[in-house]
């Protein structure tokens, strides 16, 4: 098949979940033997490959306004594709939904991954917000499928729209790396906590920040990451910090981010609107113990295997926690390499390739719905009690065994 991917960044995958994605799945159905196509956002002066990991790569420009980055580039990328058609296109974000239309009069199968709840984060004003709002109906309208990366998401989109989604995660990378990067930051391993996010309010680095400093933690701060559009929040973020806390900021040597993940003592995660986030599981194929921000999307990834907050109160009542319980910190981290194992890059690149022959087959709806929401939606994250008994490591992964729930295994209706 032809396939084609369109909305991100593209590959090599430097930025964030989707282009992991795009780079994990579309070399995988290149290996295959499918011809992928990937729309690339391309800066003057940056390298343009015609080729990586067996994908064809188009390179386009994007207007340079964080407002209309996105949209203006997958235009390009659609106007390009209505003349070098493929049998199916896979569209990242839903912000990218009034363009679907254009596929849809091609007659060209689209399925659109929807992302996380965009309209919360801050860094959208109103005006933003409730374009995203309004994406989010016209993707349920002219997508042929729907493909959401949690079973929060899933769950958001039924009982906002009465739809259902094909439910597609990420991988879990299970790592073991060497040590020798940390000793050019001066860390030893299992000597630091971690925390890696840009640095956006809904991520919550202030919180993890200002909760670290209220607690005696004897082992620093590592905090990876950076704020493209925030010096504002930048620099709350950095007030709230003491001299324990050292911000590296952007890390883009793999090895030694994989390295930094693999050894920190607690890895501290923040995010809270983006569903499935590819750090997170990193953190877990890593074998780290993690300490979450408490919403559905984080316990549905780490379950039992760690511990969660929602303020800074609680941070620091977790850190010193930890610090004086390492062989609790050890069981944890064992716990989540287990649950990492389900989440696997060969599971979910055959999901995308199950989608795709369904899109060129034509077998979707003929009629979508509406894209109208209902007028009481019911959706709200399911309480999950914690602590629970921890199962036995190497037990059955608890979420794989309910019935109404594949999220590691390709493709859910």
């Amino acid at each position: 098949m032809r396939i084609a991917m369109v909305g991100t960044r593209g590959v090599p995958a430097r930025y964030g979940g989707f282009e992991t994605a795009v780079e994990e799945v579309g070399r995988r159905l290149a290996d295959r033997g499918h011809r992928v196509t990937v729309y690339c956002r391309t800066a003057p002066g940056q390298e343009r490959p015609a080729r990586h990991l067996g994908m064809d790569l188009v390179h386009l420009p994007a207007a340079r306004k964080r407002s209309l980055e996105t949209l203006s580039h997958s235009a390009l990328s659609v106007g390009h594709l209505l003349t070098h058609r493929a049998d199916a296109a896979f569209v990242f974000n839903a912000a990218n939904s009034p363009l679907l239309p254009a596929l849809r009069a091609a007659r060209i199968p689209v399925a659109t991954h929807v992302d996380g709840l965009e309209w919360k984060r801050a860094k959208w004003g109103p005006v933003g917000q409730r374009y995203y709002r309004v994406a989010e109906a016209l993707a349920v309208r002219w997508s042929d499928a729907l493909i959401a990366d949690a079973q929060g998401i899933a769950d958001y989109y039924r009982s906002e729209f009465g739809v259902p989604t094909t439910l597609l995660t990420y991988g879990a990378p299970v790592i073991s790396p060497g040590t020798g990067k940390l000793a050019e930051l001066g860390l030893t391993p299992g000597g630091y906590h971690l925390a890696v996010a840009r640095f956006e309010p809904e991520n919550h680095v202030d919180v993890i920040v200002d909760g670290y400093r209220r607690s005696g933690a004897t082992k620093p701060l590592v905090v990876v990451g950076s704020a493209p559009y925030s010096d504002a929040y930048t620099a709350r973020v950095h007030g709230l910090a003491d001299d324990r806390v050292r911000f590296l900021g952007g890390v883009w040597d793999q090895d030694q981010l994989d390295q930094l993940y693999a050894h920190a003592y607690t890895y501290l995660h923040g995010h809270s609107v983006g569903g499935t986030n590819p750090s997170l599981l990193r953190a877990i194929g890593a074998g780290t113990a993690v300490l979450a921000y408490d919403v559905d999307f984080n316990r549905e990834v780490i379950e039992d295997s760690g511990r969660f907050f929602g303020s800074p109160a609680d941070v620091a009542a977790l850190v010193d926690a930890a610090e004086a319980d390492p062989e609790q910190v050890r069981r944890s981290g064992v716990r989540a390499r287990e649950l990492a194992k389900g989440y696997d890059w060969d599971d979910v690149a055959a999901g995308y390739e199950q989608l795709a022959r369904r899109l060129a087959g034509r077998h979707v709806p003929s009629r979508r719905p509406s894209g109208r929401r209902f007028p009481e939606p019911t959706y709200a994250p399911a309480p999950v009690p914690f602590p629970r008994p921890a199962p036995e490591v190497g037990a059955a992964h608890p979420v794989a065994t309910r019935p109404d729930v594949v999220p590691f295994r390709g493709a859910q209706q």
